[in-house]
């Protein structure tokens, strides 16, 4: 494979007298092979990869008939053919998925004509003879070539027969006779590459033959000569045509409405609306094509085993995120056993704290105490000790390592506080800016707008200040989750076992940069003209009000988690930018440098959506089952995507928005953080900053001009697709930015990368560390707050410890809970993060691309620098001090496992 090629005819290297001759004519032919597309790449500064190789010496042909074809360009009568060897790498999943290909295509070796994956070269010149893309003979990939069954990637050599004017191979068919395959790569002569990553259908099932392109990028309009038709084919496939039920091998990307969460065949209350519409507006998921339900033709059927779950087939979890998720749900299993046992024979009863505790492998309990004098215990006595209590640490959780679980369980202020800015939720806190608050919902359904909340309620937490002083100084800041929830409490509370407040909690900035809560606002639909339907709860001056002020933080907490599970974390980083997804995989071809650039922040999304569909958001899902909002879950997204703008979904513009931030650009990235220490917000200020950096140095290096861009009509076909399709019932509002210019694009691209990234890991991967601590984080609460009117007042007089265990959830739901919450928390082996370098090799022939990722994966471990810095910092008391976790959310970087860090490039779980 290493210098010349045999020769194909009976000519030998002694017929010229100069091997320097040879490969000169053979440089100069590809250069002319380049010549229509060369001067594109040097009006942008791009270097072109020449092939400097000989390839291959052809049939005999005097050197005098050589010497004129170099001088005249002319094409022999007898064509000039030579060889080309390729190595083809197939990647397996599974190891005996693999054996048995193997074995099957072995013993079919003899009928490989009728069995075998036939390749064709295409080169980016134009067939002078058709008029159509140049080809090369097909060429049979032999499996039983260089094969090592035992690695989990198996390269194959191929062999090319090509005529010498054939120019540069700028793709590759691939025609397969045989079951499916996972194509990886390939690479010719060592020196074009083509990164396929493919799953590979059988003829029987896609007739249509897959191409694959080389990594060299190209803008539409520089597409070579020869590829061009390729290009639009293959988009062409990816868009199908909107019909038919799609099959698991399907790579086929088209949009439908959440028609898909209910079970209407199973009663009415298995039904759910329809998500996407004037009514519900929502964003737009893949189409599947399952036929309708009996009882509703417009709901989609659930998947079964005869309609499995559909997603784009290069779109499915690789066989190590799935074994991932799989042994998360093994631990589940295996952790719920005993909660499960013991909450069955109580029948739900009351716990304790101590209950509590003995999920977990520590808790907070004296253990010295318990254990027995060495003296004492005879030598069978510690063995059963020591077999009892490796047992028993089997069926237990990991303790959560960020809540402190103190004797009381309950959660301190200054802890509730902290979550705010550095918790599993910072991006609901704002600065309060009017006072009181006052309602959008429209009174004659959901009552007075005006909150209960008075000056006397707060005036004497406010270190001297009045309120409007206090609000002058931005000292008062607000969760609001008034107009989230109230529109939907009927519903919630009428379920014997869930009961919720629409809550609204005033926090005060201390002169330490921390926050404290010192007023909490729970509202109920009015119901009673004399009984009031709101109520304002105080930090505690005595015993009784010490526990309502716990009761009232609980219900926060609650209304917290289902707005971070639902609206902060599911809509705004799963669903809103699914669409995106599918538009990029219908206009941008593989070869666009936008798609490129794209392609490792779209991983895995689409699966963990659809199972998403299928498993948590559904009718009776894991949602429903957990948290506060049961049936209503889904709704209350909806109505909070009449909100949602993809313009404020920048990092800086949310700041803004929420009045956390104030632009001033006498600061390092623009903005004045009026919470000087809060860790969301500074960490992702650094990654926010690296990723435009890098996007802006991408888009100059490929756009130049609002010329460039406005006569991309991939790139322009993809935003107008997703703002009018993946977002139709939004399509025509205002906001949405322009697309014209290379500064809108660098916007664009930086925020979705941004919410893919950065915005889902800091909202994601902190669940089971955050949250996994059911009674300082509860997902719904089981009993309002009581008052002296109430019948259980006495009762909650008489054992309020007792009362607030019995308020939340069940035994068997809290470690079903901590399961789901350890398993969104995980990261898989082989997780992509911000900042990796192992794809750089996409970008082979374009080195200013190449240093600019180099560039990005510096910052990106200055950024892990910085961040340990920060936090070993004792004057930030929202991530440093004595029992204080560090803030580890925007670390890039991270090891397999529940880690509370890492930011990987995509949504992936």
């Amino acid at each position: 494979m290493a210098g010349t090629k045999e020769i194909l005819c009976s000519a030998t290297a002694d017929m010229f007298p100069s091997k320097s001759l040879l490969s000169n004519n053979f440089i100069h032919q590809q250069q002319n092979s380049f010549s229509p597309f060369t001067s594109s790449f040097n009006s942008c500064k791009r270097r072109v990869v020449q092939l400097r190789k000989v390839v291959a010496v052809a049939a005999a042909v005097p050197m005098q008939t050589l010497i004129e074809l170099d001088s005249t360009k002319a094409i022999p009568e007898i064509p000039v053919q030579f060889t080309v060897t390729a190595q083809v790498t197939v990647k397996y999943d599974a190891k005996e998925n693999m054996k048995e290909m193997v074995f099957n295509l072995l013993d079919s070796g003899a009928n490989a004509t009728q069995r075998g994956v036939f390749l064709q070269l295409v080169s980016t010149d134009v067939d002078p003879r058709t008029g159509g893309p140049k080809v090369s003979k097909e060429a049979v990939l032999d499996w039983s070539r260089d094969l090592h069954i035992t690695a989990d990637k198996v390269s194959h050599e191929v062999q090319f027969l090509v005529d010498a004017n054939f120019g540069v191979p700028g793709a590759i068919l691939v025609s397969n006779k045989n079951q499916e395959f996972y194509l990886e790569s390939i690479t010719i002569e060592g020196l074009v590459h083509f990164n396929c990553h493919s799953w590979v259908q059988p003829e029987k099932l896609h007739p249509d033959k897959r191409v694959f392109f080389s990594k060299k990028a190209f803008l539409p309009s520089e597409t070579p000569a020869g590829l061009k038709v390729l290009r639009k084919e293959e988009l062409r496939q990816l868009r199908g045509n909107g019909e038919g039920v799609r099959a698991v091998s399907d790579r086929i990307y088209d949009y439908d409405v959440y028609n898909d969460l209910g079970h209407p065949d199973k009663g009415t209350e298995h039904a759910r609306p329809i998500l996407g519409g004037q009514h519900r507006p929502y964003p737009r998921r893949c189409r599947t094509g399952r036929p309708s339900t009996k009882s509703d033709p417009r709901a989609e059927a659930p998947v079964n085993e005869s309609l499995p779950m559909y997603v784009p087939r290069d779109e499915a979890f690789g066989d190590v995120k799935r074994q991932t998720v799989d042994a998360g749900s093994w631990k589940g299993m295996v952790n719920n056993f005993f909660p499960f046992l013991k909450d069955s024979s109580t029948n739900g009863e009351a716990i304790t704290f101590s209950e509590i505790n003995e999920l977990y492998k520590e808790n907070s309990c004296n253990e010295s105490q318990q254990k027995e004098s060495p003296k004492k215990a005879s030598f069978p006595i510690k063995l059963n000790k020591m077999i009892k209590e490796s047992t028993a640490d089997a069926f237990r959780f990991d303790p959560p390592n960020i809540v402190s679980r103190d004797a009381s369980c309950c959660l301190r202020d200054d802890e509730f506080g902290r979550l705010t800015l550095a918790g599993m939720n910072p991006l609901s806190i704002e600065r309060l800016k009017v006072f009181p608050p006052v309602s959008k919902l429209d009174p004659s359904l959901y009552g007075p707008q005006e909150s209960a909340l008075r000056e006397e309620h707060i005036i004497h937490h406010l270190d001297g200040m009045s309120v409007q002083r206090a609000m002058e100084k931005n000292k008062l800041f607000i969760l609001d989750y008034h107009d989230t929830y109230l529109p939907f409490l009927n519903s919630i509370n009428a379920h014997p076992d869930r009961k919720a407040y629409a809550t609204r909690t005033i926090l005060f900035l201390t002169q330490m940069g921390t926050l404290k809560p010192i007023a909490i606002e729970l509202s109920l639909p009015p119901m009673n003209p004399y009984i009031p339907s709101k109520q304002v709860i105080t930090p505690p001056v005595d015993a009784t009000t010490c526990w309502q002020w716990q009761l009232a933080k609980a219900h926060v907490c609650s209304n917290d988690s289902g707005a971070h599970e639902l609206i902060q974390h599911w809509l705004r980083t799963h669903a809103c930018i699914e669409p995106f997804i599918i538009a990029a995989h219908r206009h941008l071809s593989v070869m666009h440098p936008i798609h490129k650039l794209l392609r490792p922040h779209m991983r895995y999304t689409m699966d963990i959506n659809a199972r998403a569909r299928e498993l948590l958001i559904s009718a009776g899902g894991i949602i429903e089952s957990l948290f506060s909002t049961k049936e209503v879950s889904m709704e209350i997204t909806s109505f909070a995507y009449k909100n949602w703008r993809f313009d404020m979904e920048t990092l800086p513009a949310d700041l803004i928005r929420r009045g956390i931030a104030e632009p001033d650009p006498t600061e390092p990235h623009g903005l004045k953080l009026l919470i000087e220490d809060y860790p969301y917000a500074n960490d992702g200020l650094l990654i926010w900053a690296a990723i435009e950096k890098l996007v802006r140095d991408f888009v100059t290096y490929y756009y130049p001009s609002a010329g460039h861009i406005q006569s991309d009509p991939e790139l322009n076909a993809w935003y107008y697709e997703f703002i009018n399709v993946g977002h139709a019932d939004i399509r025509h509002e205002s906001w949405w930015p322009r697309l014209s210019t290379p500064e809108d694009l660098v916007s664009i691209l930086t925020t979705i990368i941004w919410i893919a990234s950065a915005e889902h890991a800091a909202l994601n991967f902190g669940q089971y560390h955050y949250g996994g601590y059911v009674p300082v984080r509860p997902s719904y609460m089981r009993r309002l707050v009581p008052n002296e009117h109430d019948p259980e007042y006495a009762t909650f007089l008489a054992d309020p410890e007792g009362y607030f265990v019995s308020s939340l959830p069940s035994l068997r739901e809290m470690t079903f809970l901590m399961s789901v919450l350890d398993i969104l928390s995980t990261h898989s082996p082989d997780e992509e993060y911000l900042g990796d370098t192992r794809d750089l090799s996409t970008w082979t022939g374009d080195p200013e691309i190449i240093e600019a990722f180099y560039r990005f994966s510096m910052d990106m471990r200055m950024v892990e620098k910085e961040i340990a810095k920060r936090n070993a910092d004792p004057k930030l008391r929202n991530r440093c001090g004595a029992g204080v976790s560090p803030y580890e959310l925007l670390v890039p970087s991270s090891k397999p496992g529940v880690t509370c860090r890492g930011v990987p490039n995509s949504v992936t779980i």
